[in-house]
């Protein structure tokens, strides 16, 4: 019966992919990101220091030449100043309007008396105090940074004894200041332009420096997913070349071994097929006559049948696995209609009784090997039947979590589940779950269940079913059909 159903609800993450989204996620920073980081925190640091000196002394520099430059003329201005306060019937405003400066005049003649070239911008209430009183009361000479108006000046004052009087100059800072404001601008970005120079050096050093073990990681991720001749190409640097060398070798020699271990367990179960046959043809002709035995004799009987029959699974099982590991089985893969080869597969095995239903939007046309598909169905089914109390249904649906198209194969049971810390371990080679214990089994099934869906490029998980029991689940792309 096939029947087309639309989940209430979105199925929760298997297993394995909760638990690869939980790597993703905590997951260390990458070491061309450290890379990349150290030589943007170095670029940083260093063109700050550099732009922090440069700029300090650029403008010790600067106001230590304007200070010079203003002393220099407000004396000289002074001097001329006390030359013609010796003369008589001078005109204080005139002399002070005529002197040649750059910044701004202020003359005191005592006692009390100011004349100012510009007395709104300079005059006597905005002479700094210390100057003042250095000048005025003291009879010394000084000079003093000062603000007038909001701006900064650089203040002289020169004291004449001789003629009771005194010459104040004001110059104006706000063209360093503007040219220190231009350096820093450019500085500023100086240190930023080098820390960005600095995050792409460290981005190329480190994607050069981390290409070849960029190389050893994919080579051994290939090895590990069953490609034995991936091999590393040589290196023109001699270090890198070592890595490489030393790699293949490993790599032959894992190569070597397994081939090995697969020749040796395929020609094992090989040679164990005659005995094994003619143990079986002699037990089924015992078996045959059992009515003429004794009660405790056809008792063993039956333990040396079943023992015999479940150690001929094994050794087909083992030629099964055997051929896999060799890679001596191909892909046949063609267009399907998945629900009709599973309802074939279930009357052909004694499941016919068993419900199939369709997700709504899952794929029912697949490609894929039937022979593979009708293994990994019978397998399921068997497992169900053997240790979860018999399959309840079969259900095809979506998986909308993968990237490609992919459909699940579903096999349901009643029976008590399985552990969380046994879910990943039943899917290898001779292990059995808690609830196989006592029940006859190769412990071969759901290993073959899962070598072969990932020969489709699927893989086979177990979760918990809703109303008790467990899901067996394989996934498998739906591909071009």
């Amino acid at each position: 019966m096939i029947d087309a159903v639309t989940p209430t609800s979105e199925r929760i993450s298997h297993t394995g992919e909760v638990t690869r989204t939980k790597r993703r996620l905590l997951r260390p920073t990458s070491l061309r990101t450290r890379v990349t980081l150290f030589f943007s925190i170095a670029g940083l640091l260093t063109s700050t220091a550099l732009a922090l000196v440069t700029y300090f002394i650029a403008r010790s520099y600067l106001v230590q030449q304007r200070e010079q430059s203003a002393k220099s003329q407000a004396y000289t201005n002074a001097r001329s100043v006390s030359d013609r306060l010796s003369q008589k019937d001078i005109n204080y405003y005139t002399l002070i309007s005529v002197i040649p400066t750059e910044g701004l005049g202020l003359l005191y003649i005592g006692p009390d008396r100011f004349f100012s070239q510009n007395s709104l911008q300079f005059n006597q209430s905005q002479l700094p105090p210390d100057i003042y009183t250095l000048v005025l009361t003291q009879g010394q000479s000084g000079y003093q940074i000062h603000q007038i108006g909001g701006s900064p000046f650089f203040v002289v004052g020169v004291s004449i004894p001789g003629a009771n009087a005194a010459y104040f100059e004001a110059f104006s800072l706000n063209g360093v200041q503007n040219n220190l404001r231009l350096i820093a601008t450019a500085l500023a970005i100086g240190a930023i332009s080098t820390t960005l120079f600095g995050a792409g050096l460290g981005w190329w050093a480190s994607r050069r420096l981390l290409r070849p073990l960029s190389r050893v990681s994919n080579a051994a991720g290939q090895l590990a997913s069953g490609s034995l001749d991936t091999r590393l190409p040589p290196e023109t640097d001699r270090e890198l070349d070592r890595l490489a060398t030393s790699f293949n070798e490993m790599a032959d020699a894992v190569q070597a071994r397994i081939q090995r271990e697969a020749r040796f367990s395929s020609d094992v179960s090989h040679e164990l097929r005659s005995p094994i046959t003619a143990l079986t043809a002699a037990v089924e002709v015992l078996d045959a006559k059992r009515a003429d035995l004794p009660a405790r004799t056809q008792q063993a009987l039956d333990v040396v049948t079943s023992q015999v029959r479940r150690f001929d699974q094994m050794v087909l099982d083992l030629l099964e696995l055997s051929r896999l590991d060799a890679g001596a089985t191909d892909n046949h893969a063609e267009a399907i209609s998945l629900p009709d080869l599973l309802r074939r597969i279930a009357q052909r095995y004694g499941f016919g009784d068993v419900p199939i239903e369709v997700v709504a939007g899952a794929s029912t046309i697949v490609n894929v090997d039937k022979r593979r598909i009708e293994r990994i169905a019978a397998n399921l089914l068997d497992n169900a039947k053997q240790h979860g109390g018999g399959p309840t249904r079969i259900v095809i649906e979506p998986n909308r979590l993968e990237r490609v198209p992919t459909v699940n194969l579903v096999v349901e049971d009643g029976g008590p589940g399985v552990a969380m810390s046994e879910r990943t371990r039943i899917f290898e080679r001779f292990t059995r779950g808690s609830a196989s214990r006592g029940r006859v089994g190769t412990g071969l099934g759901l290993a073959l269940v899962a070598e072969h869906a990932q020969s489709h490029g699927g893989v086979a998980w177990v979760e918990d079913r809703r109303e008790g029991g467990s899901r067996f689940i394989v996934s498998l792309p739906v591909g071009d059909v």
